[in-house]
C-alpha cells in the first residue's frame, strides 16, 4: 500500500483537484492521508464531502506549520512508501502505478522523483521553466538509480514535494528541523540521499500549481548558511563522515567564489551602461 501525505491550510479552492487526481489512480491500494494545519477557510468541509474510506483526515489541535503537520502525516500513514502531494497540485493517473514498478525492480532505491508540469501564474511559469533548465538537463545525464547525497550542496535537484515518492521507514530516522521551514523539503532529500539511492523519471508525472501565495513564495533563502550546511552538517554528526566535512571545505569557498564572480559582472555591467551613457 502506498500512502499519499498532504498537508492541508486554507486551500479550499484547489484541494478537490488533488483529491480527485488521487482518486483518478489507476493504482488502487493507496491511502490518502490529509492533515489540515488550522484551516480557517472551508477546507475541512471540503475534504470530508469526497466518500471514499482510503481518504483519512486528521486535524491539528493547533497550528504546526509545515514540518510538523508532515511530520504528523507520516506517523499516520500506515504504507511501506510515502508520496507526498501538496494541496494545490495534481498528479497524472498513472503516477502511482509507474512509481511502484520503479520501487518493485529496484530495491536498493528510496526516493523516486519525476518530472513536473507547471501551470498557474504565467509570469512564474515561464521563470520556473527558465531556471530549472539546468536541472533537468543534470538529471537527464544521469544513470539511474544512484547516489544523489553530494548534488543537493549548491541546489535542489528535487523540483517539488509533490514528485517524490519515499520509503517510509526511511523518513522514520531523519529529523524535520530545518533552518528554513519553507523548504524542509531541501532538508530532508539531503539526509535521505545519504540512506539509500535515488531513481530519476524524466516524465511529467505531477502537475505543479505556481501562484502568489504559495508557501515556497515565503522564502528568504540567502547564502549555503541558511540551508545546506546544517543540513549536511546534521548528517555528519549523526554518522561522523569525515568526506560531508572535506565536501564542506571544498564547495563552501567554491559557491562563495562563483556568488562574488556574478556580484562582478553586475557592477562591471552597470559600469559599462553607465560609461556609455556618459559618452553620448
Amino acid at each position: 500500500m502506498i500512502s499519499i501525505v498532504t498537508a492541508s491550510y486554507n486551500y479550499e479552492q484547489y484541494i478537490t483537484e488533488t483529491i480527485q487526481s488521487v482518486l483518478n489512480q489507476t493504482y488502487t491500494d493507496w491511502e490518502m492521508i490529509i492533515v489540515d494545519d488550522c484551516s480557517t477557510d472551508n477546507s475541512i468541509e471540503v475534504i470530508k464531502s469526497f466518500n471514499d474510506n482510503r481518504i483519512k483526515l486528521f486535524v491539528n489541535e493547533k497550528n504546526l506549520g509545515l514540518k510538523g503537520t508532515v511530520k504528523r502525516g507520516i506517523e499516520e500513514a500506515k504504507g511501506d512508501w510515502v508520496v507526498f502531494l501538496e494541496s494545490d497540485d495534481m498528479i497524472t493517473p498513472d503516477y502511482l502505478e509507474k512509481k511502484v514498478e520503479i520501487a518493485k525492480k529496484y530495491p536498493d532505491v528510496n526516493l523516486i522523483f519525476n518530472d513536473c508540469e507547471f501551470f498557474g501564474d504565467e509570469k512564474r511559469v515561464f521563470d520556473f521553466n527558465a531556471v530549472l533548465k539546468r536541472t533537468r538537463k543534470i538529471l537527464n545525464e544521469q544513470t539511474y538509480p544512484i547516489d544523489m547525497f553530494y548534488y543537493f550542496y549548491h541546489s535542489n535537484k528535487i523540483f517539488t514535494f509533490s514528485s517524490v515518492m519515499t520509503k517510509r521507514e526511511d523518513l522514520l530516522k531523519i529529523n524535520y528541523e530545518p533552518k528554513l521551514d519553507c523548504l524542509l523539503d531541501w532538508h530532508l532529500w539531503v539526509q535521505l540521499a545519504y540512506l539509500g539511492k535515488f531513481y530519476y523519471i524524466p516524465e511529467k508525472l505531477t502537475y505543479w500549481r505556481l501562484h502568489s501565495n504559495s508557501y515556497v513564495q515565503t522564502s528568504t533563502y540567502k547564502t549555503p548558511f541558511d540551508l545546506q550546511f546544517k543540513s549536511y552538517m546534521d548528517v555528519f554528526c549523526r554518522t561522523k563522515n569525515l568526506k560531508i566535512i572535506f565536501m564542506i571545505l571544498f564547495l563552501h569557498p567554491l559557491w562563495y567564489a562563483k556568488q562574488l564572480k556574478k556580484q562582478l559582472r553586475l557592477i562591471s555591467n552597470k559600469w559599462k551602461t553607465s560609461c556609455n551613457k556618459n559618452c553620448y
